[in-house]
């Protein structure tokens, strides 16, 4: 497959790279970015994904993450993909912040016009993982994944279909329940019609009541989060997990927001926690 380099920086004696290419899944073109640390020759290395929120690109992550430090002293590759599809034949919504471009919510689309393009869910699982394999000195044995608030969503539901494929999973203020909430009602209603058994297993609710377990979860929440109580509903998660018999570390931060600034705090620790698991 072939990949386009945009850019490459020296970082922690490791390299940030932004590629390109043209992607079979979504028909379009896809950037995402990839941080690898520095290594011996020939080394493979454990991966970290990292999907992004709602209006976000690759670059929201990668220029405030400050994941660089961390990766580079446990030794892990960081790859943080877009949101959505892009390009001007793409379907929008252009006037809705939280759908259409930016607003992909990690869903294989099967409503028109949204199918043909937003197959977030393929891309994430299937062929960026084959990609970065293919240029990148990556242990696909070793993965973990994370994400923010609607990319929080996605590696929940995505940690939680591929549970023999992640050693761990964590977020930062996830949408836990999306099918309850007016952020995911309003995605999977139009993306994927509106029945709402065909939502469930992009629900991280509703996959762990229907039998989904994870061995591995951290979730860090700010108690100042603007958008706690009608959008992200972290307490749902915690009675779910607690019924299922799942012991997941939540950790409610006091007086933090849904921001960046909240994000960049904890990376590090959530990198370090998953270099436990994963091996690093």
């Amino acid at each position: 497959m072939t990949l386009e380099y945009l850019s490459q920086n020296r970082a922690f004696n490791g390299d940030q790279f932004v590629c390109s290419h043209m992607s079979e899944t979504t028909g379009t073109e896809m950037t995402f970015s990839v941080y690898v640390p520095p290594h011996m020759p020939g080394v493979k290395l454990p991966v970290l994904w990292y999907l992004s929120g709602l209006t976000c690109t690759h670059a929201n992550v990668t220029e405030k993450g400050e994941y660089r430090a961390a990766c580079a002293e446990h030794g892990i590759i960081f790859v943080a993909p877009d949101t959505s599809p892009r390009g001007e034949d793409v379907p929008d919504a252009a006037d809705e912040y939280d759908f259409g471009k930016g607003a992909g919510f990690y869903v294989d689309a099967t409503q028109e016009p949204w199918a043909a393009n937003y197959r977030m869910r393929s891309y994430v699982e299937r062929e960026l993982p084959d990609l970065i394999a293919e240029h990148f000195p990556v242990d696909l044995t070793r993965q973990g994944i994370t994400g923010h608030s609607m990319g929080g969503h996605g590696a929940l539901t995505i940690g939680l279909r591929n549970p023999d494929r992640f050693r761990s999973v964590s977020a930062f203020s996830p949408i836990v329940n999306p099918s309850q909430v007016p952020w995911g009602e309003k995605a999977l209603s139009r993306y994927l019609g509106e029945d709402r058994d065909a939502w469930r297993e992009y629900d991280a609710v509703a996959l762990i009541e229907d039998g989904a377990r994870l061995d591995h979860l951290l979730v860090d929440q700010g108690t100042a989060d603007n958008f706690l109580e009608e959008q992200l509903k972290t307490g749902a998660l915690a009675m779910a997990c607690a019924k299922a018999g799942m012991k997941p570390e939540i950790r409610m931060q006091e007086g933090y927001d849904h921001s960046y600034y909240f994000i960049s705090t904890f990376m590090a620790e959530h990198v370090a926690w998953h270099a436990a698991r994963m091996g690093a």
